[in-house]
């Protein structure tokens, strides 16, 4: 899996060794507000061998974001498998540490995302899964160029479907 860099992230493969850095992350309430709530060390670890298993398959997966700046890791973003609606859907999925919200980093790694997705991965479509009360989330969507598509429920959630094609990203990309 290549590493990713924007002017202020790196974005690379996870490894075993990010266990301890990402349980402290999985651990805070608020950096898992609009999910299950926070995770425990053993969840984490979980979390972090699917990853890892998804990396080693060649699946498109998650990417672990480090801040240029203090070179920490502050959070991830990247791909999930999901079923939505009977659907295989690639979502692209981000959460970053609430130190380092507001500044628009969330919408910088979900961009490299969705040009690595179709530019490098061929995808022809992403989307991105959003409780309908988190506005920050959408508005990274809709930086990202991802309209929303459709309301459902997923995992017991009210959930906000966003979307963009390859070929309106394309189109987009040739027009500007």
């Amino acid at each position: 899996m290549p590493i990713l860099e924007t002017s202020r992230l790196i974005l690379r493969p996870f490894r075993e060794d990010d266990l301890d850095l990402l349980a402290e992350l999985m651990a805070n309430p608020d950096f898992m507000r609009f999910s299950l709530g926070p995770y425990t060390r053993e969840q984490t670890q979980s979390v972090l061998r699917k990853f890892l298993s998804w990396n080693q398959a060649g699946l498109p997966s998650q990417f672990a974001v480090i801040f240029r700046r203090n070179n920490k890791l502050i959070g991830y973003c990247g791909f999930l498998h999901q079923q939505v609606d009977g659907r295989d859907e690639t979502e692209i999925g981000y959460r970053l540490h609430p130190d380092y919200w507001g500044r628009g980093l969330a919408t910088e790694a979900a961009r490299a995302m969705r040009d690595h997705a179709f530019s490098d991965l061929k995808l022809s479509r992403v989307i991105s899964l959003i409780h309908p009360d988190n506005l920050p989330s959408r508005r990274v969507a809709e930086k990202n160029g991802m309209r929303p598509e459709k309301e459902t429920v997923f995992r017991g959630f009210p959930t906000r479907v966003f979307a963009i094609t390859r070929e309106r990203w394309l189109a987009e990309h040739a027009a500007g």
